[in-house]
């Protein structure tokens, strides 16, 4: 029997998610992906999969919303959770891995499967659709920074403008270029030493520090671009605008991380994640930024420990551009102009690497159930992918949003649950629904 046949657009989290998905279940998967011969302003690697921003993929615990997402995940055999664990570095309760093996790791897999071919080349168009054969699926995964020419066509085959705004990205810097006299490690409330490198401020170093984040230089937007960022990733001058204190509230917060040079809690803390499994670099939690490059260098020496740091990489921002989701899609991730068109990824309208990956496993796995001429699928509400979808389907168009998965996107509950158990009690409900959901619908085919 021939292999049904899909085409993918975008060889990020999502269209690599999709592509093993589809071919897992037996269709044949054409990927285009336009690097290395062009790259995004954000992206700089030819390998697929590239993490542009941070490189964790948030909380570890699986009584977490976003913990449910990823026990999810890899129950469903993503490609991306795979990847994560075979690659992750120290991270405290976090999971983070180290992006470059990551990256090779899902390149090597995604070329090595026999039902996926990559073409190395720039999809500048949407295959149109044919009165004479049975129009192949296609998902669309090109990202946050998808090409004008086909946000144009993403526009007017969702009938209404696109949206955009700003994601920030935050600096990486060498290890060897730290001061450790002033720097010590520990993970938020840990007893041991824990994963993080922190560095200390007193009350006289923030209120110096943010004076002059105040009135240092910011990459100009132009007059068309917008001021609209995701809630979630902030830029740090952004967030100081709101207040002196809020960074001190935010990524700067201190509290559960006592300096041991002096037995009390300082003022406030900049966090250092480890980026790479050498632990030779390190990523400023929480300091995205569209400070220009010399104003980063001047500014962020100002923090202890970071007095003579090398960066490895430069805070900058970069357009996110998604659909409004309530309008254009239904629940199985299609177009509703088009019903053989489907979305994945953050163009659907979700943040974060891991809920951009959840989607493009639920697209993948749907657009092979089409080919094969069967129905699509829908996840359980009470799943962190049913609360997903749940989030872009019935959401108010007035005033969606792109969103991380929270638990204010799952289904309200039927009982009393004292609150420190309620992490707990979401995520066995929704181990039993995906488990009754998989057996129900098949999902899981032979390998």
């Amino acid at each position: 029997m021939t292999a049904q046949e899909i085409c993918i657009i975008g060889g990020g989290l999502a269209g690599c998610e999709a592509a093993w998905q589809a071919a897992k279940r037996g269709c044949r998967v054409s990927l285009y992906e336009m690097k290395p011969q062009r790259f995004s302003p954000a992206h700089h690697s030819p390998q697929l999969a590239e993490l542009v921003c941070s490189n964790s993929l948030r909380s570890a615990d699986s009584s977490s919303a976003v913990g449910i997402l990823k026990k999810e995940m890899h129950r469903l055999e993503s490609l991306i959770m795979d990847a994560a664990l075979h690659t992750r570095v120290p991270a405290g309760k976090a999971l983070a891995v180290d992006r470059e093996r990551f990256a090779e790791l899902i390149t090597r897999m995604i070329e090595e499967h026999p039902l996926i071919t990559i073409f190395r080349e720039e999809a500048k168009e949407i295959p149109p659709s044919s009165d004479t054969k049975h129009d192949i699926p296609v998902i669309i995964a090109t990202g946050p920074l998808t090409s004008q020419v086909l946000v144009a066509q993403i526009a007017e085959l969702a009938g209404s403008e696109n949206l955009a705004f700003y994601d920030a990205i935050a600096p990486i810097v060498s290890a060897d270029s730290l001061n450790y006299d002033s720097i010590y490690r520990a993970s938020r409330y840990d007893d041991g030493p824990g994963d993080y490198l922190n560095c200390p401020l007193n009350r006289e170093q923030y209120e110096a520090f943010i004076a002059v984040l105040k009135k240092a230089e910011k990459v100009v937007l132009r007059s068309f671009e917008g001021h609209k960022y995701f809630e979630g990733c902030l830029p740090i001058e952004v967030m100081l605008e709101r207040g002196d204190d809020t960074p001190r509230f935010g990524p700067m917060k201190p509290v559960g991380l006592p300096d041991p040079h002096t037995g009390h809690v300082p003022y406030a803390v900049v966090q250092l994640r480890q980026e790479n499994s050498e632990g030779t670099s390190y990523n400023m939690v929480g300091f995205q930024t569209k400070l220009t490059y010399p104003e980063q260098r001047r500014v962020f020496s100002m923090i202890p420990g970071l007095e003579n740091v090398e960066f490895l990489r430069m805070g900058s921002i970069h357009r996110n551009t998604f659909v409004c989701a309530p309008e254009v899609l239904t629940s199985f991730l299609q177009f509703r102009s088009r019903k053989n068109v489907f979305l994945a990824g953050q163009l659907t309208g979700v943040e974060g690497y891991v809920e951009s990956s959840a989607m493009g496993l639920l697209a993948g796995i749907n657009a092979a159930r089409t080919a094969q001429g069967g129905n699509p699928v829908i996840p359980p509400p009470d799943t962190a992918h049913g609360a997903l979808i749940t989030h872009l389907t019935n959401a108010a168009a007035k005033h969606f949003q792109p969103s991380n998965i929270n638990f204010g996107l799952f289904p309200a509950l039927t009982k009393k649950i004292p609150k420190k158990l309620r992490g707990k009690y979401r995520a066995e409900k929704a181990r039993e629904s995906l488990e009754q959901w998989i057996k129900d619908e098949e999902l899981l085919p032979d390998n």
